[in-house]
């Protein structure tokens, strides 16, 4: 999760702190709405693990579900 949080302040100009709150909201929102299989991948994509390959993987999982 740490690399994503990286990213997310690297991108957006904002701080560590504010990046991993924004993750972590997303994420928890995540496993709210997607169907149980597919979110309870998602702590396995974000730490790098599990069966699904990564981040891209889970994002052609849910399709077009944010749109």
């Amino acid at each position: 999760m740490e690399e994503l949080v990286k990213q997310v302040a690297q991108r957006t100009g904002i701080s560590e702190d504010h990046a991993r709150t924004a993750v972590t909201t997303v994420l928890g929102f995540l496993k709210d709405k997607l169907p149980a299989p597919i979110g309870s991948q998602i702590d396995n994509v974000v730490g790098g693990g599990g069966e699904v390959g990564g981040i891209g993987d889970l994002g052609s999982a849910v399709g077009g579900l944010l749109k």
